[in-house]
């Protein structure tokens, strides 16, 4: 039997945060033992995959960072663009698989940190911690006793809620054979795409420089495409709306973000939490996670190395979920035009104010700033019904 004082499941952005947040020794502080459980290679560890998100200064991360903006642009269907330097800000890019090779690297001679590669079949409570029932790759069992546990695995199902919406996306790294992207900015929506009656779409374009980027096709909708849909979508935006010409696909990627008002409970059990996507670090608006899970294991390890209950804050305020969930319902019931609303925000409040409002850092005054550039009636409208509607299943 192993064991360790804290249990982590899963080594994805939430799992590996939180253990290179508990490596080494901190004065004065306390430095628990950690296990560290990674699924095997297989269909149990995501693809590679892309997380962005924004700050000021040097990050915590950003030895693994493939690239950053100052400058940001939104299009909308037709019209100029509009743009936006978000100075002291940056807006960052970081690839899973060298966020994944920093911390490997900073946790291979540490002297807390183990990791084990295992399939968790189960975690149960028992007297004193968590036990947590696995399988390794050569097929034996093995189990781990520990004080505390966290678990990032995704979800088997989402709570009910009151909306549900669907961002999915479809993306090409690319080369082209002739200059045609600006690598000092972030296109973060255009607009130029076609609209569904059900939902919203918009491209996204991340260049690293003048003929590299990622080119991504985003919807939000109530169901996902097909394969073929998303191909033929991406490329009408590579090819029709950004004239891209001839151009090599380095690589893909694909995403699936559940956009819902549905609560995150953060605690499994007496001794068992949850973090990550799983335990509420998706901002339900927007879908970035990256900056909510760095909230979260920043308030954990700091509990853990003072000896208290670490239970992980709530990711975003109520403030900010309640704004989200009006949102949420306005665009799914098609009361708001989602390219007009995001259009309208970008363009008439100042960028950084913004931004802090989208990772929920602003204060009742600001948010009331930006929320009166938001259509009065239908916004009012579905915030005095929400309490009135029943929670429902995800679809």
């Amino acid at each position: 039997m192993l064991k360790a004082d804290v249990a982590i499941i899963g080594a994805g952005a939430a799992g590996l945060s939180l253990a290179h947040r508990l490596n080494g020794h901190v004065p004065g502080a306390l430095t628990p033992s950690v296990i560290l459980l990674d699924a095997p290679p297989g269909p149990m560890r995501p693809a590679p995959r892309t997380w962005c998100f924004w700050e000021s200064g040097p990050g915590r991360f950003d030895a693994a960072m493939r690239a950053q903006w100052r400058h940001l642009r939104v299009r909308p269907p037709v019209g100029p663009a509009i743009e936006g330097d978000i100075a002291p800000l940056r807006y960052k890019m970081i690839r899973s698989d060298d966020f994944e090779s920093l911390i490997a690297q900073d946790l291979a001679p540490s002297c807390n940190v183990q990791r084990v590669e295992a399939t968790v079949d189960t975690v149960e409570e028992a007297p004193g911690g968590p036990r947590v029932l696995m399988t390794r790759p050569d097929g034996s069992h093995e189990v781990l006793k520990a004080r505390w546990a966290f678990d990032s695995r995704p979800l088997h199902s989402l709570p009910a809620a009151r909306t549900g919406l669907l961002q999915h996306f479809h993306g090409w790294f690319v080369r082209t054979a002739r200059s045609v992207f600006d690598p000092d900015t972030a296109e973060l929506m255009d607009f130029r795409t076609p609209q569904a009656a059900d939902g919203l779409s918009f491209g996204y374009v991340l260049p690293t420089g003048p003929r590299e980027a990622l080119v991504e096709y985003t919807e939000f909708s109530p169901q996902v495409l097909t394969d073929s849909g998303y191909e033929a979508a991406l490329r009408h935006y590579a090819a029709d709306v950004l004239a891209l010409g001839d151009l090599e696909i380095i690589a893909t990627e694909t995403g699936l973000i559940p956009m819902t008002d549905a609560p995150m409970p953060q605690r499994a059990g007496a001794s068992v939490f949850r973090i990550g996507a799983a335990g509420g670090a998706t901002r339900p608006s927007t879908g970035y996670t990256f900056a909510g899970l760095q909230r979260q294991t920043r308030a954990v390890a700091a509990a853990l190395r003072q000896g208290r209950e670490p239970l992980p804050p709530p990711a975003h305020s109520v403030r900010a979920r309640t704004m989200d969930a009006v949102l949420l319902r306005a665009l799914d019931r098609g009361r708001i035009d989602g390219p007009d609303l995001f259009c309208r925000l970008f363009s008439r409040v100042p960028p950084t104010r913004l931004l802090r409002f989208l990772d929920g850092r602003t204060n009742l005054l600001e948010d009331l700033s930006v929320g009166r550039h938001a259509p009065f009636g239908p916004m009012l409208r579905t915030a005095v019904e929400l309490p009135f509607l029943p929670r429902r299943p995800f679809p």
